[in-house]
C-alpha cells in the first residue's frame, strides 16, 4: 500500500496549503495535482490489495508520481516562505508543470485500463469482480469526491428511473433527466440504473457513461464515449481515435449508435450550452433508446426534456438513520442499544442530505462508541462539519463557482442569518437590495424587486437555496438553506472576507482593518451580548446583523452603515439612528413612536418593526418626506397621518410598495392617492369606539396596482365585505375573523 500512502501524504499536504501563498500560475498547477491526486485515490481505494499485474505497475508509478509531487509542493512552501530559492542548490526542484504532466500520463493510462475493462492477467478468481467494482467507483466520478454510495432511501427512486428507461408508448429517443442538490446521490442513482440487471443484459445492445463535470471539454467527453462503446462493438479501434479531430469523433459515436438500442449516462451536465453542444450525437432510431442526464441545475433538467425531471429528495428519517447506522457499524454489525435514540437524533440533524450523513458518520466512526461521544456529536455537529472544509469545498464548492458572478453575494448573504432561520422571501430581497447586490439593466423594465426575485428563483432552481413554503400562487414566501450547504457558505464568507460571523460566546472575533474586507458583521449566539464587539467594530463598517439579547448599544460612529438588522432590541427607539444618513435597511422590535427625526434617513428603503403588544403608534408626519421608502412594515397598528406637509404641500412616497399595520382609520383617500404604487397592503380594521371607519366605505379604489390586500381584524363583531370599495388591480385578497358576504 505505499502508493496509497503516498496518494494520502500528498494529499494532506496540498490540503494543509495557504491558497494566498501562490500566484495565480502555482495555484492552478497545485488545483491540477490536487484533482488527480484525488482521483488516483479514488481509485486505489476500489481496486484494494489483489494481485493484478497491470495494476500493480501502476501503483508503482502512482507511487513515484506522488512522491515526486509531494517534494515539489514542500520545496515551493518553503522558497515562499523563506524566500529562498532552490533553484541552483544542491538540492534539486522538481518542477510543478512537469509534475503535472507526469501525473497526468499516468491517470491518462489508468482511464485506459479502465476503459478496456481490465483485460489483465489475474491470480485470483475473484479479481475480475474487484476491478470491476474499482471501474464503477470511478464511473461517475462528476468532482474532485464521490457521491456515497446510497443504499438506503433510493428504491423508489430508483423504480420510478428503470420504469421511465424501459417503458413508454413512444419508440422515440427519450431524455430522462435528474436533478438535484450536490451529495444527494444523483450520481449513485444513475450508477445504480447503469448497473441493473435488465439495463445491463437485456434491454439495451450498448451502453455508455460520460461524465462532464463543470469545466466542459467536448473532446474528452467523446473519447469516453467511444472507449466505452469499444469495448461492447468490434468495429472500433481505440487506437485510431487520438489521431481524429473531434468532428470525425462526433461522427464516429453518432455512427456507432446509430441502428442500435443505446443507453448512455450524462453525468453531471452543467449548462444548457453544453447540452446543446452534445446534443448531436445521440441520434434518435425509434427504437426506444435512453440518454439519462443527471445536473445539479433544475433549469438543464427542463430545458434537455419534453418530459418533467426526476427531482432527488432528500432522505426521510427512517433512511438517514439507517444509512449513518450501517455507515458507522457496518452491514453486518449491531449498533449498541443505548446509541440508537442519539443516533436518530444526529441522522436527523444531517437534515436528509446523505453526503452531510457520510461526513458525520466518518467523524462518529473515529470517536468512542459511548453515549457521551455520541451527544458531543450531536451538540456540535456544525463545528464537526466545519472541521472538514476540505470534503464541503469538493462537493458543494463547484455549485457555488458554477454561479454567475451576481449570484455570488446574493447566495453569501445567506451566511448572515443563524443556523435553521425562516427568511421571509421579501424580507431577503429588500436586503439584497440594500445592501447593493442588485441592479437593474438599462435596457430593462424590470424593478428592483422583480430582478431580485429572479436571482432567488435562480438559486434555487441550482439547488442552493430552498423553498420552505410558497404562497398559492407560486411565490416563494420563506426560503432557507440546508446546514452542509450553510457551513460552505460561512466558509467561503469568511475565506472571501464577506462576512464576519460570531457564532459562539466564546468566539474570538479578529476585526478588519483594510476598508475593503467587507465591513459586514453578524451576532448569532443566543449566550453572548454583542455589545463589547460592536463598540470595537471598525468605523467603516457597512452592515450589522444582530440575533442575540443585547443592552442598548450606540450606533452613531458608523457614518457608512447601510444595513442594521436587530430583531431582538428591547428597548425605545435609538434616536442615533437617524443620524445615519446611509442606512438603507432598518429592522427592530418593540420600539415607541418613531421620532420626528427619523425623516433624516434619507436613503432608507426598508422600515420593519417586529410585532409587538400594546396600544397604537403612531408613525411622525414626516415620513412623507422619506422618498426612498420602499417597504414598510409595522407590527403594531399604526396610525398613518394625513400627508398634507402644508398648505400648499401634500407628502407622497412615489417607491413605497408594501405597507403593513395601516390601521383602518387611516385608510382616507389623501393617504392612499400619497401611496400610488403600492402593491401590498395590511390592513388593520378595529371595533373600537374610535375606529369611525368601521363605519363608513374604506375606499381603495385609487390603488391602480394594489395586488394583494390583507385584512386583519381584533375584534369579533363582523362587518360587511361592502364596507370596502377594491380596486381592480386586485389579484389576491385575505380576510380574517368576521366577515360577512351578503
Amino acid at each position: 500500500m505505499a502508493a496509497y500512502s503516498a496518494v494520502t501524504c500528498l494529499l494532506q499536504t496540498l490540503e494543509q496549503r495557504n491558497p494566498q501563498l501562490f500566484d495565480a500560475l502555482t495555484a492552478k498547477a497545485l488545483e491540477s495535482i490536487h484533482a488527480t491526486a484525488q482521483y488516483f485515490y479514488n481509485f486505489l481505494e476500489g481496486s484494494g490489495n489483489k494481485n493484478v499485474e497491470k495494476i500493480k505497475s501502476l501503483e508503482e508509478k502512482i507511487r513515484i508520481a506522488a512522491n515526486h509531487a509531494k517534494y515539489a509542493v514542500e520545496l515551493k512552501i518553503s522558497d515562499i516562505i523563506d524566500g529562498i530559492s532552490y533553484t541552483n542548490a544542491n538540492v534539486q526542484q522538481e518542477d510543478l508543470p512537469v509534475v503535472v504532466d507526469e501525473m497526468y500520463t499516468i491517470k491518462k493510462e489508468m482511464m485506459e485500463i479502465i476503459a478496456s475493462g481490465f483485460n489483465t492477467t489475474t491470480h485470483d478468481d475473484d479479481d475480475d469482480q474487484i476491478l470491476e467494482l474499482s471501474r464503477d467507483s470511478l464511473i461517475g466520478t462528476s468532482s474532485t469526491y464521490l457521491e456515497d454510495d446510497i443504499v438506503h432511501g433510493l428504491d423508489d427512486d430508483l423504480e420510478i428511473i428503470i420504469k421511465r428507461l424501459l417503458t413508454g408508448q413512444s419508440r422515440d429517443l427519450e431524455i430522462v433527466t435528474i436533478a438535484g442538490m450536490g451529495g444527494i446521490g444523483k450520481t449513485t442513482l444513475a450508477r445504480k440504473a447503469y448497473n441493473h440487471l435488465a439495463i445491463r443484459y437485456h434491454h439495451f445492445d450498448i451502453l455508455a457513461w460520460v461524465t462532464i463535470s463543470q469545466e466542459f471539454r467536448g473532446r474528452n467527453v467523446l473519447l469516453e464515449a467511444l472507449r466505452c462503446i469499444s469495448k461492447q462493438t468490434v468495429s472500433s479501434n481505440a487506437k485510431d481515435y487520438d489521431n481524429k479531430d473531434d468532428s470525425d469523433l462526433a461522427g464516429l459515436v453518432k455512427k456507432e449508435l446509430n441502428g442500435r438500442r443505446y443507453f448512455v449516462v450524462v453525468d453531471d451536465i452543467w449548462s444548457k450550452d453544453v447540452w446543446d453542444s452534445i446534443r448531436g450525437i445521440f441520434p434518435d432510431c425509434n427504437n426506444r433508446s435512453r440518454v439519462l442526464l443527471t445536473t445539479r441545475e433544475t433549469e438543464v433538467a427542463i430545458y434537455a426534456t419534453t418530459s418533467s425531471p426526476h427531482k432527488m429528495n432528500l432522505l426521510d428519517l427512517d433512511n438517514s438513520w439507517k444509512l449513518l447506522r450501517d455507515q458507522v457499524f457496518g452491514l453486518e454489525h449491531d449498533h449498541p442499544p443505548e446509541l440508537g435514540e442519539i443516533g436518530k437524533e444526529i441522522a436527523e440533524k444531517c437534515q436528509g442530505l446523505p453526503f452531510t450523513i457520510s461526513v458525520i458518520s466518518g467523524h462518529l466512526s473515529k470517536v468512542d462508541r459511548t453515549l457521551e461521544s455520541w451527544k458531543d456529536v450531536a451538540r456540535t455537529l456544525s463545528e464537526v462539519l466545519a472541521s472538514h472544509p476540505d470534503k464541503c469545498l469538493g462537493v458543494l464548492g463547484l455549485s457555488y463557482h458554477h454561479l454567475p458572478i451576481h449570484l455570488k453575494p446574493c447566495f453569501l448573504s445567506m451566511a448572515c442569518f443563524p443556523e435553521d432561520f425562516q427568511v421571509d422571501t421579501r424580507r431577503l430581497i429588500q436586503l439584497w437590495i440594500a445592501e447593493g447586490f442588485i441592479r437593474m439593466s438599462g435596457r430593462s423594465r424590470k424593478s428592483l424587486e422583480e430582478v431580485a426575485e429572479y436571482y432567488l428563483e435562480d438559486l434555487i432552481s441550482r439547488n442552493l437555496i430552498m423553498a420552505r413554503k410558497r404562497r398559492f400562487n407560486g411565490e416563494i414566501k420563506e426560503c432557507a438553506m440546508h446546514d452542509l450547504l450553510r457551513e460552505f457558505c460561512l466558509i467561503e464568507a469568511k475565506m472571501t472576507k464577506f462576512i464576519y460571523v460570531v457564532r459562539t460566546d466564546q468566539e474570538v472575533l479578529t476585526l478588519p482593518t483594510q476598508k475593503h474586507n467587507g465591513g459586514r458583521f453578524s451576532f448569532q449566539s443566543l449566550f453572548c451580548s454583542a455589545e463589547d464587539f460592536i463598540y470595537r467594530l471598525p468605523f467603516f463598517t457597512r452592515s450589522i446583523y444582530i440575533f442575540c439579547s443585547t443592552r442598548f448599544v450606540h450606533f452613531s460612529h458608523f457614518n457608512l452603515l447601510r444595513v442594521l438588522v436587530f430583531p431582538h432590541s428591547c428597548f425605545a427607539f435609538p434616536f442615533d439612528i437617524t443620524n445615519l444618513f446611509h442606512l438603507r435597511y432598518l429592522e427592530v422590535e418593540r420600539f415607541d413612536c418613531p421620532p420626528e427625526s427619523i425623516s433624516k434617513l434619507q436613503n432608507l428603503q426598508t422600515l420593519i418593526q417586529h410585532e409587538q403588544c400594546g396600544s397604537y403608534i403612531t408613525v411622525p408626519g414626516t415620513i412623507w418626506l422619506m422618498k426612498n421608502l420602499r417597504h414598510v412594515y409595522l407590527g403594531s397598528p399604526s396610525n398613518l397621518p394625513s400627508p398634507r406637509i402644508s398648505e400648499l404641500e401634500i407628502g407622497i412616497l412615489p417607491n413605497l410598495e408594501e405597507l403593513s399595520g395601516l390601521c383602518s382609520f387611516s385608510c382616507t383617500n389623501d393617504v392612499f392617492k400619497s401611496i400610488p404604487n403600492l402593491k401590498r397592503l395590511m390592513v388593520r380594521v378595529s371595533c373600537s369606539k374610535e375606529d369611525v371607519m368601521t363605519k363608513r366605505l374604506i375606499d381603495m379604489s385609487s390603488l391602480t396596482k394594489l395586488e394583494a390586500l390583507k385584512c386583519f381584524r381584533n375584534a369579533w363583531e363582523a362587518i360587511s365585505i361592502r364596507r370596502f370599495s377594491f380596486p381592480t388591480s386586485l389579484k389576491m385578497l385575505t380576510l380574517t375573523s368576521n366577515y360577512l358576504f351578503p
